[in-house]
């Protein structure tokens, strides 16, 4: 695939994702491609569904704006921010669900395709998912292991 049609392709996922088309954000992978998020590995066309159809039920207005875009033929690489409301379900990384909070969120990422046959078998995407949480209302907690005053930590020296 030439980087033309690699960025064509990235452009296409862009729209779809934006206008929340599941179908057509489908035709823009391959049917045994892979998507690796913070949540987890979706494996082939069905479980890519899955998490596309959870996110967009959770941030039933949610954006992708990308910012930057690396020029490279594989893999393409792109800087975005995701901008929406949290209005439905959210699976936490706990396997509980946090209905909607009517919050809004600004968050940060950046993902990388790679490409083969003008389709894309390679989805990573990487953000930052306190930075998601804390907005939502979520607090970092350690439970038990964390200690007070600054007992159990090492020594310096």
């Amino acid at each position: 695939m030439t980087m033309g049609n690699a960025r064509d392709l990235k452009d296409r996922l862009l729209e779809a994702f934006n206008a929340h088309d599941l179908d057509r954000v489908l035709q823009c992978h391959s049917r045994d491609g892979v998507l690796v998020t913070p949540e987890g590995v979706a494996e082939g066309h069905d479980q890519i569904a899955s998490f596309y159809e959870e996110v967009f039920k959770g941030f039933p207005d949610l954006r992708m704006t990308v910012w930057h875009t690396v020029f490279c033929a594989d893999p393409a690489v792109t800087e975005w921010m995701l901008t929406g409301t949290h209005d439905g379900p959210l699976v936490l990384p706990s396997g509980g669900v946090l209905d909607g909070t009517g919050r809004p969120v600004a968050v940060r990422g950046t993902s990388t395709c790679s490409v083969g046959n003008d389709k894309i078998i390679t989805h990573r995407i990487y953000y930052d998912q306190l930075e998601l949480y804390s907005q939502l209302g979520g607090e970092l907690a350690f439970g038990d292991r964390s200690s007070s005053a600054g007992e159990g930590r090492p020594s310096r020296g």
